[in-house]
């Protein structure tokens, strides 16, 4: 990912529970605060989705879009590449997971968001920050609720 943000938090817990949260993507509504509706349109031979349509709601931005996912064999990550999308031009993310000691886990958050309106790049890097604070905040409060 070339023009990106990143942002890391330390969840109380493994790496195999905060990733099952990730990838849980049915019960997004109950805890990623924008997503109105997240469809998986197609699974993995492990259940995991591959590619997913999500509905958000984030006040002044809504959009309908597609994700395909790829998941490290070994368990420790997940990256993203956009489909489809009414409002974006393109969408990369990826969560890296790192277990620290027993009980405890760093997830570093990157993600790259281009929009179809043109939107000042300091802007654009502000949006992206707080989309990634709420991500990590919003995963953090799910795995250890």
């Amino acid at each position: 990912m070339a023009d990106h943000t990143e942002q890391s938090i330390v969840i109380n817990a493994d790496v195999a529970d905060v990733m099952a949260v990730i990838a849980d993507f049915d019960n997004y509504p109950q805890w990623v605060t924008a997503a109105r509706e997240v469809t998986v349109l197609e699974r993995d031979a492990w259940g995991r989705g591959v590619r997913v349509r999500f509905v958000l709601d984030a006040g002044v931005l809504a959009d309908t879009y597609e994700l395909r996912y790829t998941w490290d064999e070994d368990g420790d990550g997940v990256c993203w590449t956009l489909v489809s999308s009414e409002l974006q031009r393109a969408q990369e993310g990826s969560y890296r997971l790192a277990q620290q000691v027993p009980g405890s886990t760093k997830v570093t958050y990157a993600l790259m968001v281009d929009l179809h309106i043109p939107m000042i790049s300091q802007l654009k890097r502000r949006a992206e920050k707080a989309i990634t604070e709420a991500a990590l905040g919003d995963l953090k409060k799910r795995v250890e609720g």
